[in-house]
Protein backbone atom coordinates (compact mmCIF):
# COMPACT_ATOMS: atom_id res chain seq x y z
CA UNK A 1 0.00 0.00 0.00
CA UNK A 2 0.75 3.73 -0.85
CA UNK A 3 0.01 6.88 0.10
CA UNK A 4 -0.43 9.97 -2.25
CA UNK A 5 -1.21 13.59 -1.37
CA UNK A 6 -4.80 15.17 -1.88
CA UNK A 7 -2.76 17.80 -4.02
CA UNK A 8 -0.57 16.01 -6.10
CA UNK A 9 2.93 17.06 -4.60
CA UNK A 10 4.20 13.97 -3.19
CA UNK A 11 5.87 10.74 -4.25
CA UNK A 12 3.93 7.75 -3.47
CA UNK A 13 5.19 6.92 0.27
CA UNK A 14 4.42 4.01 2.66
CA UNK A 15 2.17 4.04 5.45
CA UNK A 16 5.21 4.14 8.32
CA UNK A 17 6.52 6.84 6.15
CA UNK A 18 3.37 9.19 5.99
CA UNK A 19 2.55 7.88 9.68
CA UNK A 20 4.15 11.10 11.72
CA UNK A 21 4.12 13.62 9.03
CA UNK A 22 0.47 15.28 9.90
CA UNK A 23 0.31 17.24 6.43
CA UNK A 24 1.85 16.21 3.07
CA UNK A 25 4.77 18.79 1.97
CA UNK A 26 2.44 20.24 -0.77
CA UNK A 27 -0.36 20.84 2.43
CA UNK A 28 -2.34 18.15 1.50
CA UNK A 29 -3.51 15.09 2.82
CA UNK A 30 -2.69 11.42 3.19
CA UNK A 31 -4.47 9.15 0.83
CA UNK A 32 -4.18 5.48 0.06
CA UNK A 33 -3.94 4.83 -3.78
CA UNK A 34 -6.64 2.73 -3.19
CA UNK A 35 -8.85 1.44 -0.97
CA UNK A 36 -8.67 -2.04 -0.56
CA UNK A 37 -11.79 -4.40 -1.93
CA UNK A 38 -13.41 -6.78 0.51
CA UNK A 39 -15.29 -9.46 -1.09
CA UNK A 40 -19.11 -10.17 -0.09
CA UNK A 41 -16.82 -13.69 0.88
CA UNK A 42 -14.20 -11.88 2.80
CA UNK A 43 -16.98 -9.98 4.85
CA UNK A 44 -18.69 -12.70 5.65
CA UNK A 45 -15.69 -14.60 6.82
CA UNK A 46 -15.07 -11.62 9.38
CA UNK A 47 -18.40 -11.80 10.89
CA UNK A 48 -16.98 -13.92 14.30
CA UNK A 49 -14.10 -12.34 14.67
CA UNK A 50 -13.75 -10.35 17.46
CA UNK A 51 -12.92 -6.45 17.68
CA UNK A 52 -8.78 -7.39 17.68
CA UNK A 53 -8.93 -9.63 15.15
CA UNK A 54 -11.26 -7.64 12.98
CA UNK A 55 -8.97 -4.59 13.64
CA UNK A 56 -6.09 -6.78 12.39
CA UNK A 57 -7.39 -7.51 9.49
CA UNK A 58 -8.57 -4.31 8.32
CA UNK A 59 -5.70 -2.30 9.72
CA UNK A 60 -3.09 -5.10 7.94
CA UNK A 61 -4.40 -3.83 4.45
CA UNK A 62 -3.41 -0.33 5.17
CA UNK A 63 -0.08 -0.68 7.43
CA UNK A 64 1.67 -3.60 4.97
CA UNK A 65 4.88 -1.89 6.08
CA UNK A 66 4.87 -2.84 9.53
CA UNK A 67 5.55 -6.80 10.49
CA UNK A 68 2.37 -8.78 10.94
CA UNK A 69 3.33 -10.15 14.27
CA UNK A 70 4.10 -6.84 15.18
CA UNK A 71 0.72 -5.40 13.99
CA UNK A 72 -1.41 -7.75 15.96
CA UNK A 73 1.08 -7.08 18.97
CA UNK A 74 0.00 -3.61 19.16
CA UNK A 75 -3.59 -3.97 18.18
CA UNK A 76 -4.03 -6.39 21.36
CA UNK A 77 -2.18 -4.33 23.64
CA UNK A 78 -4.77 -1.15 22.26
CA UNK A 79 -7.98 -3.00 22.26
CA UNK A 80 -8.55 -4.85 25.77
CA UNK A 81 -11.74 -4.80 28.03
CA UNK A 82 -9.39 -3.08 30.91
CA UNK A 83 -9.34 -0.64 28.54
CA UNK A 84 -12.58 -0.26 27.09
CA UNK A 85 -14.56 -1.50 29.77
CA UNK A 86 -15.94 -4.84 27.89
CA UNK A 87 -14.63 -7.43 25.33
CA UNK A 88 -17.10 -5.91 23.00
CA UNK A 89 -15.20 -2.96 22.60
CA UNK A 90 -17.83 -1.46 20.73
CA UNK A 91 -21.09 -2.68 22.32
CA UNK A 92 -24.09 -1.97 20.54
CA UNK A 93 -27.49 -1.34 22.29
CA UNK A 94 -30.70 -1.86 20.37
CA UNK A 95 -33.00 1.11 21.15
CA UNK A 96 -35.82 0.05 19.37
CA UNK A 97 -36.56 -2.59 16.69
CA UNK A 98 -34.10 -1.14 13.45
CA UNK A 99 -32.85 1.29 15.94
CA UNK A 100 -29.52 1.14 17.36
CA UNK A 101 -26.98 2.98 19.51
CA UNK A 102 -22.97 2.18 18.93
CA UNK A 103 -21.12 2.62 22.18
CA UNK A 104 -17.71 4.24 21.14
CA UNK A 105 -16.46 6.36 24.36
CA UNK A 106 -15.82 3.58 26.98
CA UNK A 107 -12.41 4.55 26.43
CA UNK A 108 -10.18 6.46 29.08
CA UNK A 109 -11.57 10.28 28.10
CA UNK A 110 -14.54 8.85 27.37
CA UNK A 111 -15.05 10.29 24.31
CA UNK A 112 -15.02 8.03 20.55
CA UNK A 113 -11.35 9.04 20.04
CA UNK A 114 -9.89 6.99 22.24
CA UNK A 115 -10.93 4.45 19.43
CA UNK A 116 -8.16 5.41 17.26
CA UNK A 117 -5.98 7.34 19.54
CA UNK A 118 -5.31 4.75 22.23
CA UNK A 119 -3.60 2.56 18.60
CA UNK A 120 -1.78 5.79 17.87
CA UNK A 121 0.03 6.14 21.11
CA UNK A 122 1.01 2.63 20.55
CA UNK A 123 1.65 2.78 17.19
CA UNK A 124 3.51 5.94 17.45
CA UNK A 125 5.64 4.53 20.51
CA UNK A 126 6.49 1.80 18.15
CA UNK A 127 7.85 3.51 14.98
CA UNK A 128 9.86 5.76 17.21
CA UNK A 129 11.39 3.02 19.07
CA UNK A 130 12.44 1.40 15.80
CA UNK A 131 13.93 4.49 14.37
CA UNK A 132 15.85 5.84 17.69
CA UNK A 133 13.72 9.31 16.75
CA UNK A 134 11.60 11.22 18.67
CA UNK A 135 8.92 13.62 17.80
CA UNK A 136 7.12 16.94 19.10
CA UNK A 137 3.50 16.30 18.24
CA UNK A 138 0.88 19.41 17.55
CA UNK A 139 -2.25 19.34 18.05
CA UNK A 140 -5.84 21.33 17.73
CA UNK A 141 -8.53 20.52 19.92
CA UNK A 142 -12.43 21.49 19.91
CA UNK A 143 -12.82 19.02 22.92
CA UNK A 144 -11.98 15.71 22.55
CA UNK A 145 -9.09 14.77 20.57
CA UNK A 146 -6.94 16.85 22.70
CA UNK A 147 -7.89 14.58 26.05
CA UNK A 148 -7.61 11.72 23.96
CA UNK A 149 -4.21 12.52 23.08
CA UNK A 150 -2.95 12.94 25.93
CA UNK A 151 -4.08 10.54 27.63
CA UNK A 152 -2.36 8.12 24.60
CA UNK A 153 0.78 9.89 24.63
CA UNK A 154 1.23 10.17 28.68
CA UNK A 155 4.49 9.48 29.16
CA UNK A 156 5.03 7.72 25.92
CA UNK A 157 8.92 7.53 25.57
CA UNK A 158 10.46 10.27 22.63
CA UNK A 159 7.15 11.81 22.44
CA UNK A 160 5.64 15.27 23.72
CA UNK A 161 2.44 16.67 22.96
CA UNK A 162 1.40 20.45 22.28
CA UNK A 163 -2.12 20.80 22.11
CA UNK A 164 -3.77 23.72 21.48
CA UNK A 165 -7.51 24.18 22.45
CA UNK A 166 -9.76 27.55 22.14
CA UNK A 167 -10.07 29.39 25.58
CA UNK A 168 -12.99 29.33 27.76
CA UNK A 169 -14.85 27.49 24.60
CA UNK A 170 -14.92 23.49 26.32
CA UNK A 171 -17.09 22.79 28.78
CA UNK A 172 -15.63 22.73 32.00
CA UNK A 173 -15.30 18.54 32.09
CA UNK A 174 -13.46 18.20 28.95
CA UNK A 175 -10.96 21.56 29.87
CA UNK A 176 -10.17 19.72 33.65
CA UNK A 177 -9.73 16.91 31.62
CA UNK A 178 -6.90 18.11 29.75
CA UNK A 179 -5.23 21.29 31.60
CA UNK A 180 -5.28 18.54 35.06
CA UNK A 181 -2.51 16.66 33.58
CA UNK A 182 0.81 16.96 34.74
CA UNK A 183 3.02 14.73 33.05
CA UNK A 184 6.05 16.28 31.83
CA UNK A 185 5.69 15.41 28.16
CA UNK A 186 2.40 16.84 27.83
CA UNK A 187 1.99 21.20 27.31
CA UNK A 188 -1.59 22.62 26.96
CA UNK A 189 -1.96 26.14 24.85
CA UNK A 190 -5.25 27.68 25.10
CA UNK A 191 -5.78 30.31 22.10
CA UNK A 192 -7.58 33.12 22.55
CA UNK A 193 -9.77 32.56 19.67
CA UNK A 194 -11.69 29.40 18.43
CA UNK A 195 -10.98 25.88 17.46
CA UNK A 196 -10.53 26.99 13.39
CA UNK A 197 -7.76 29.33 14.71
CA UNK A 198 -6.03 26.41 16.16
CA UNK A 199 -6.26 24.00 13.45
CA UNK A 200 -4.66 27.44 11.36
CA UNK A 201 -1.69 27.64 13.53
CA UNK A 202 -1.44 23.72 13.08
CA UNK A 203 -1.59 24.02 9.57
CA UNK A 204 0.64 26.91 9.96
CA UNK A 205 3.18 25.17 11.33
CA UNK A 206 2.92 22.09 9.78
CA UNK A 207 3.53 23.90 6.11
CA UNK A 208 6.35 25.48 7.51
CA UNK A 209 9.02 22.58 6.18
CA UNK A 210 12.20 24.13 7.73
CA UNK A 211 10.85 24.39 11.37
CA UNK A 212 8.64 20.80 11.05
CA UNK A 213 12.15 18.72 10.32
CA UNK A 214 14.04 20.81 12.47
CA UNK A 215 11.84 20.51 15.62
CA UNK A 216 10.32 17.07 14.21
CA UNK A 217 6.70 18.48 14.09
CA UNK A 218 3.60 15.26 13.84
CA UNK A 219 0.34 15.44 13.95
CA UNK A 220 -2.26 13.15 15.95
CA UNK A 221 -5.25 15.52 14.55
CA UNK A 222 -7.64 13.54 12.66
CA UNK A 223 -5.92 14.66 9.28
CA UNK A 224 -3.34 11.40 10.41
CA UNK A 225 -4.36 8.83 8.18
CA UNK A 226 -3.65 6.29 10.71
CA UNK A 227 -6.77 7.74 13.18
CA UNK A 228 -8.98 7.22 9.89
CA UNK A 229 -8.02 3.78 9.84
CA UNK A 230 -8.54 2.70 12.98
CA UNK A 231 -11.58 4.24 12.79
CA UNK A 232 -12.99 1.95 9.94
CA UNK A 233 -13.07 -0.92 11.94
CA UNK A 234 -15.69 0.04 14.27
CA UNK A 235 -18.28 0.43 11.26
CA UNK A 236 -17.57 -3.01 9.98
CA UNK A 237 -18.27 -4.61 13.58
CA UNK A 238 -21.38 -2.62 14.37
CA UNK A 239 -22.44 -3.89 10.69
CA UNK A 240 -22.15 -7.56 11.81
CA UNK A 241 -24.00 -6.59 15.04
CA UNK A 242 -26.89 -5.57 13.62
CA UNK A 243 -27.24 -7.86 10.59
CA UNK A 244 -27.50 -11.80 9.82
CA UNK A 245 -25.65 -11.57 6.69
CA UNK A 246 -23.70 -9.91 3.82
CA UNK A 247 -26.97 -8.96 2.18
CA UNK A 248 -28.32 -6.93 3.95
CA UNK A 249 -28.10 -2.90 4.28
CA UNK A 250 -26.92 -0.31 7.20
CA UNK A 251 -27.27 3.34 7.62
CA UNK A 252 -25.13 5.38 10.15
CA UNK A 253 -25.62 8.57 11.57
CA UNK A 254 -22.73 10.42 12.33
CA UNK A 255 -21.97 13.75 14.35
CA UNK A 256 -19.63 15.62 12.51
CA UNK A 257 -17.61 18.82 12.75
CA UNK A 258 -14.31 17.48 11.43
CA UNK A 259 -15.46 15.12 9.03
CA UNK A 260 -13.10 12.58 10.14
CA UNK A 261 -15.63 10.03 11.94
CA UNK A 262 -17.83 10.19 8.57
CA UNK A 263 -15.07 9.61 6.58
CA UNK A 264 -13.88 6.34 7.92
CA UNK A 265 -17.44 5.23 7.26
CA UNK A 266 -16.97 6.59 3.93
CA UNK A 267 -13.82 4.50 3.13
CA UNK A 268 -15.62 1.41 4.91
CA UNK A 269 -18.02 1.96 1.96
CA UNK A 270 -15.87 1.90 -0.44
CA UNK A 271 -14.12 -0.94 0.62
CA UNK A 272 -17.46 -2.90 0.35
CA UNK A 273 -19.24 -2.71 3.35
CA UNK A 274 -22.89 -2.72 2.46
CA UNK A 275 -24.27 1.12 3.91
CA UNK A 276 -26.67 2.15 2.05
CA UNK A 277 -26.62 5.59 3.57
CA UNK A 278 -24.27 7.67 5.97
CA UNK A 279 -26.24 10.53 7.62
CA UNK A 280 -23.87 13.51 8.84
CA UNK A 281 -25.45 15.50 11.71
CA UNK A 282 -23.76 18.80 12.41
CA UNK A 283 -25.10 21.68 15.39
CA UNK A 284 -25.15 25.51 14.61
CA UNK A 285 -22.18 25.61 12.42
CA UNK A 286 -23.72 23.91 9.65
CA UNK A 287 -21.07 24.26 7.04
CA UNK A 288 -21.06 20.76 6.24
CA UNK A 289 -25.24 20.46 5.96
CA UNK A 290 -25.13 23.57 3.81
CA UNK A 291 -22.61 22.09 1.17
CA UNK A 292 -24.49 17.73 0.99
CA UNK A 293 -27.92 20.27 0.61
CA UNK A 294 -26.46 22.81 -1.67
CA UNK A 295 -23.27 22.19 -2.83
CA UNK A 296 -21.44 24.98 -1.85
CA UNK A 297 -18.54 24.74 0.82
CA UNK A 298 -18.43 28.06 2.86
CA UNK A 299 -16.44 27.75 5.62
CA UNK A 300 -16.76 29.94 8.25
CA UNK A 301 -14.77 33.29 9.80
CA UNK A 302 -13.84 33.42 13.25
CA UNK A 303 -16.79 35.65 14.30
CA UNK A 304 -19.46 33.38 12.63
CA UNK A 305 -18.29 30.07 14.69
CA UNK A 306 -21.03 29.66 17.13
CA UNK A 307 -20.25 28.21 20.53
CA UNK A 308 -23.15 25.42 21.12
CA UNK A 309 -23.46 23.08 23.79
CA UNK A 310 -22.11 20.35 21.45
CA UNK A 311 -18.78 22.07 21.49
CA UNK A 312 -16.52 19.38 19.65
CA UNK A 313 -18.54 20.04 16.62
CA UNK A 314 -18.35 23.80 17.03
CA UNK A 315 -15.57 23.45 13.74
CA UNK A 316 -16.47 25.82 10.79
CA UNK A 317 -13.72 24.26 7.76
CA UNK A 318 -13.48 20.47 8.54
CA UNK A 319 -9.80 19.61 7.49
CA UNK A 320 -11.16 16.07 6.28
CA UNK A 321 -13.84 17.29 3.85
CA UNK A 322 -10.75 17.46 1.16
CA UNK A 323 -10.36 13.99 1.45
CA UNK A 324 -13.64 13.31 0.21
CA UNK A 325 -13.43 16.11 -2.44
CA UNK A 326 -10.59 13.97 -3.39
CA UNK A 327 -12.75 10.86 -3.79
CA UNK A 328 -15.61 13.10 -5.17
CA UNK A 329 -13.57 14.27 -8.26
CA UNK A 330 -12.33 10.86 -9.14
CA UNK A 331 -9.03 11.85 -7.18
CA UNK A 332 -8.10 14.51 -9.79
CA UNK A 333 -5.52 16.28 -7.17
CA UNK A 334 -5.08 19.17 -9.35
CA UNK A 335 -8.83 20.09 -8.88
CA UNK A 336 -8.59 19.39 -5.74
CA UNK A 337 -5.66 21.58 -5.40
CA UNK A 338 -7.47 24.53 -6.93
CA UNK A 339 -10.87 24.22 -5.21
CA UNK A 340 -8.66 24.38 -1.67
CA UNK A 341 -6.80 27.35 -3.14
CA UNK A 342 -9.69 29.13 -2.89
CA UNK A 343 -10.73 27.82 0.74
CA UNK A 344 -6.98 28.43 2.09
CA UNK A 345 -7.25 31.80 0.99
CA UNK A 346 -10.50 32.22 2.76
CA UNK A 347 -12.87 31.59 0.44
CA UNK A 348 -15.26 29.24 -0.74
CA UNK A 349 -16.31 26.77 -3.69
CA UNK A 350 -19.59 26.04 -5.27
CA UNK A 351 -20.34 22.72 -7.19
CA UNK A 352 -23.66 22.73 -7.32
CA UNK A 353 -23.92 23.76 -11.44
CA UNK A 354 -21.30 21.09 -12.19
CA UNK A 355 -20.68 17.92 -13.04
CA UNK A 356 -19.32 16.80 -9.93
CA UNK A 357 -22.45 17.52 -7.69
CA UNK A 358 -24.39 15.39 -9.97
CA UNK A 359 -22.23 12.42 -8.70
CA UNK A 360 -22.79 13.39 -5.21
CA UNK A 361 -25.64 11.40 -4.42
CA UNK A 362 -23.40 7.82 -5.90
CA UNK A 363 -21.55 8.48 -2.50
CA UNK A 364 -24.73 8.04 -0.18
CA UNK A 365 -24.15 11.06 2.51
CA UNK A 366 -27.25 12.62 3.36
CA UNK A 367 -27.57 15.32 6.04
CA UNK A 368 -29.37 17.27 8.65
CA UNK A 369 -28.65 20.14 11.44
CA UNK A 370 -29.59 20.67 15.26
CA UNK A 371 -30.62 23.22 17.49
CA UNK A 372 -29.58 23.35 21.48
CA UNK A 373 -33.24 23.21 21.74
CA UNK A 374 -33.46 20.37 19.71
CA UNK A 375 -30.65 18.38 21.58
CA UNK A 376 -32.32 18.83 25.04
CA UNK A 377 -35.53 17.75 23.55
CA UNK A 378 -33.50 14.93 22.17
CA UNK A 379 -32.22 14.00 25.00
CA UNK A 380 -35.18 13.88 27.32
CA UNK A 381 -37.32 11.87 25.30
CA UNK A 382 -33.96 8.66 24.28
CA UNK A 383 -34.36 9.12 28.23
CA UNK A 384 -37.93 9.02 28.88
CA UNK A 385 -38.52 6.00 25.62
CA UNK A 386 -35.38 4.09 26.10
CA UNK A 387 -33.95 4.88 29.62
CA UNK A 388 -30.71 5.80 28.30
CA UNK A 389 -28.80 8.83 28.62
CA UNK A 390 -26.86 10.40 25.97
CA UNK A 391 -24.54 13.68 25.97
CA UNK A 392 -25.25 16.82 23.32
CA UNK A 393 -23.21 15.59 20.64
CA UNK A 394 -24.90 12.26 20.19
CA UNK A 395 -28.31 13.85 20.32
CA UNK A 396 -27.64 15.70 17.14
CA UNK A 397 -26.64 12.49 15.63
CA UNK A 398 -29.73 10.28 17.18
CA UNK A 399 -32.08 13.56 16.23
CA UNK A 400 -30.73 14.44 12.40
CA UNK A 401 -30.69 10.37 12.22
CA UNK A 402 -34.55 9.89 12.95
CA UNK A 403 -35.32 12.64 11.04
CA UNK A 404 -33.75 10.96 7.53
CA UNK A 405 -34.02 7.50 8.81
CA UNK A 406 -35.43 4.63 6.03
CA UNK A 407 -38.30 2.42 6.79
CA UNK A 408 -36.81 -1.29 6.79
CA UNK A 409 -33.21 -0.41 6.93
CA UNK A 410 -31.47 -0.97 10.48
CA UNK A 411 -29.80 2.62 11.77
CA UNK A 412 -27.05 2.43 13.95
CA UNK A 413 -26.38 6.35 15.19
CA UNK A 414 -22.75 6.68 16.77
CA UNK A 415 -22.34 7.40 20.11
CA UNK A 416 -19.58 9.92 20.53
CA UNK A 417 -18.91 11.42 24.25
CA UNK A 418 -20.68 10.34 27.70
CA UNK A 419 -22.93 12.41 29.14
CA UNK A 420 -20.61 13.26 32.23
CA UNK A 421 -18.78 15.32 29.80
CA UNK A 422 -21.49 17.72 29.52
CA UNK A 423 -23.38 17.93 32.68
CA UNK A 424 -25.25 21.52 32.41
CA UNK A 425 -26.75 20.14 29.12
CA UNK A 426 -28.00 16.90 30.98
CA UNK A 427 -29.15 18.77 33.81
CA UNK A 428 -31.29 21.14 31.91
CA UNK A 429 -32.59 17.81 29.83
CA UNK A 430 -33.13 15.40 32.89
CA UNK A 431 -33.07 17.47 36.05
CA UNK A 432 -30.62 15.20 37.41
CA UNK A 433 -26.77 15.17 37.21
CA UNK A 434 -25.37 12.42 35.06
CA UNK A 435 -23.09 9.88 36.38
CA UNK A 436 -19.62 9.98 36.06
CA UNK A 437 -17.43 6.62 35.67
CA UNK A 438 -14.72 5.75 39.06
CA UNK A 439 -11.85 8.13 38.57
CA UNK A 440 -13.68 11.43 37.63
CA UNK A 441 -15.56 12.32 40.32
CA UNK A 442 -13.08 15.72 41.69
CA UNK A 443 -11.71 16.10 38.35
CA UNK A 444 -12.62 19.84 37.98
CA UNK A 445 -11.03 20.63 41.48
CA UNK A 446 -7.41 19.48 40.69
CA UNK A 447 -4.53 21.94 39.94
CA UNK A 448 -4.65 23.20 36.52
CA UNK A 449 -1.15 23.46 34.31
CA UNK A 450 -1.57 25.12 30.84
CA UNK A 451 -0.39 28.02 28.89
CA UNK A 452 -2.42 30.87 27.30
CA UNK A 453 -1.78 32.64 23.85
CA UNK A 454 -3.28 35.24 21.48
CA UNK A 455 -3.89 33.84 17.67
CA UNK A 456 0.05 33.75 16.86
CA UNK A 457 1.30 31.18 15.10
CA UNK A 458 4.72 32.51 15.98
CA UNK A 459 4.03 32.26 19.71
CA UNK A 460 3.39 29.04 19.57
CA UNK A 461 6.48 28.16 17.53
CA UNK A 462 8.68 30.33 20.01
CA UNK A 463 6.74 28.15 22.70
CA UNK A 464 8.20 24.63 20.93
CA UNK A 465 11.50 26.18 20.80
CA UNK A 466 11.90 26.86 24.51
CA UNK A 467 11.54 23.15 24.91
CA UNK A 468 14.09 22.26 22.90
CA UNK A 469 17.68 22.01 21.83
CA UNK A 470 19.22 23.76 19.01
CA UNK A 471 19.56 20.28 17.44
CA UNK A 472 15.68 19.56 17.56
CA UNK A 473 16.19 17.11 20.52
CA UNK A 474 13.59 17.75 23.65
CA UNK A 475 15.11 19.31 27.05
CA UNK A 476 14.22 17.11 30.18
CA UNK A 477 11.42 18.82 31.33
Amino acid sequence: MRYLSTRGGMSPKTFTEILLTGLAPDGGLAMPEVYPEISPATLESWRPLDYPSLAFEILSRFMDDIPAGDLHTLIARTYTSDIFGSKEITPVQMLEPGLYLLHLSNGPTLAFKDMAMQFLGNLFEYVLTKRGEELNILGATSGDTGSSAEYAMRGKRGIRVFMLSPYGKMSTFQTAQMFSLQDNNIFNIAIEGVFDDCQDIVKAVSNDQTFKQKYRIGAVNSINWARIAAQVVYYFKAYFAVTRSSGETVSFSVPSGNFGNIFAGHVARMMGLPVRKLVLATNENDVLDEFFRTGLYRPRSTAETKQTSSPSMDISKASNFERFIFDLTGRDAGQVKTLWKSVDQGGAFDLSNTDLWKKIADFGITSGTSSHTARIHTIRETYRKFNTLIDTHTADGLKVGMELREPDIPLVCLETALPAKFADSIREAVGFEPQRPAGYDDLESLPQRFERMAVDTEQVKQFIIRQTDSSGKMNPA
